[in-house]
This record gives C-alpha cells, sequence and structure tokens, in this order.
C-alpha cells in the first residue's frame, strides 16, 4: 500500500511539471501582436490625452496617416496616424503617434510622444477646435471614392492617404484623401468637409 501512494504521488508531480507554459519567446510575440489599423479620429482621440497632459491649451495642427508594410489598411483606417499639436501659450509644437506596431522611423506600438519644437501662427495651417471633426476618414474616404470611379479603375492598386489640415483653401476643416506615397508625387486628390463631411473639390 505505501508503494501506491508513492507511486501516484510520482506521476502527479510527473503531471504537474507537464502543463504547458509559454515561453519568453512566446509571451513577447504575443505582446508585440499588431493593433487593428483605426480611423484618424479614433487615433486622434488615443492621442489628444497625452496632448493636453502637455499643455493644457493644445490644439490640433495637423492629422496625418502612415502606411505601414506590416498592417494592412482598410477603407479610411491606417495603421500609423501622426498628429501635430500647438501650444500657443508656450508658442511650441509637439508631435504625437499612434502606431499599430513598432515600425521603422520612431514609431512605437500604440500613443508616442515625439519632437517638440517652436510654433510660429501661419495663415497657410491652422489649429483647429477638436469639435470640428464630425467627419471621420473612413467616412471621407466613401465620399471620396463614389466621386472617383473612373481613377480608381484606371489606378486600382495605388495607396491612398490622409491629411487633415485647416488651409486657406477652404473655409472649413477638410479632409485631403489623395492617392500616391506623397502630397508632392500625388497626382489625384479628393477634399472633403470634415465637419458636414460634403465633397468640396478634386484635384488631378
Amino acid at each position: 500500500m505505501k508503494m501506491f501512494w508513492l507511486v501516484l504521488a510520482a506521476s502527479l508531480l510527473v503531471g504537474c511539471s507537464d502543463t504547458p507554459t509559454k515561453t519568453a519567446s512566446e509571451e513577447k510575440k504575443a505582446e508585440s501582436k499588431a493593433l487593428d489599423p483605426i480611423t484618424g479620429r479614433q487615433a486622434y482621440q488615443q492621442m489628444y490625452p497625452a496632448a493636453r497632459s502637455w499643455a493644457p491649451d493644445s490644439q490640433p495642427l495637423q492629422l496625418k496617416s502612415i502606411r505601414l508594410s506590416g498592417v494592412k489598411d482598410g477603407k479610411g483606417k491606417s495603421g500609423a496616424w501622426l498628429c501635430l499639436f500647438v501650444s500657443p501659450s508656450r508658442a511650441r509644437v509637439k508631435t504625437y503617434t499612434w502606431s499599430a506596431i513598432e515600425a521603422e522611423g520612431n514609431l512605437h506600438k500604440g500613443v508616442f510622444a515625439g519632437q517638440e519644437d517652436s510654433y510660429s501662427p501661419s495663415r497657410q495651417m491652422q489649429p483647429y477646435l477638436t469639435a470640428a471633426i464630425k467627419t471621420d476618414s473612413d467616412e471621407a474616404y466613401e465620399t471620396a471614392v463614389g466621386k472617383s470611379a473612373d481613377y480608381l479603375k484606371k489606378n486600382p492598386d495605388k495607396p491612398v492617404n490622409f491629411v487633415l489640415e485647416q488651409t486657406p483653401r477652404h473655409p472649413d476643416l477638410a479632409w485631403r484623401i489623395f492617392w500616391g506615397e506623397s502630397v508632392g508625387t500625388s497626382d489625384y486628390s479628393i477634399y472633403v468637409d470634415a465637419t458636414t463631411g460634403q465633397f468640396l473639390e478634386r484635384v488631378h
């Protein structure tokens, strides 16, 4: 009988030691799993609290998408976003990013505070109120697609990017949806009012 209990105890110990546990590499892989791409307003809402902690009077100056090779973009969604915030009282501008993954270009998963620099007001790009962002990037994208059937038919694989800013070009805050790697190299853009959601103009 004594031998029976010894054998039983040994088998239980073996059973416990066989319980699968995550290795350090597996845990690291789970932690680094990419977040889903999100819309511009969603990214902005995640960066906003950090910017307000930096400067209580901070306001967005420009929000733009960043395409990542490791994250598949959605319709109006991106794997990374960058927002410039300004503090009028401090005359400073600071960069914040949201990224689905760790990536090149000083992009870190989640919200990350970047560089800070001096700021001088300019008519070419003005700060805007959060309340003005009533139309999100996915909604602006649908409007842009609806106005771009011919272009998309000829250029089905061109990357699409987004910029949200207040410029003298239009009286209200506007999304610029452009096809191409950068604004400078793009041959086609659609502007959509970020407050009303209305189509503004086509540039090509």
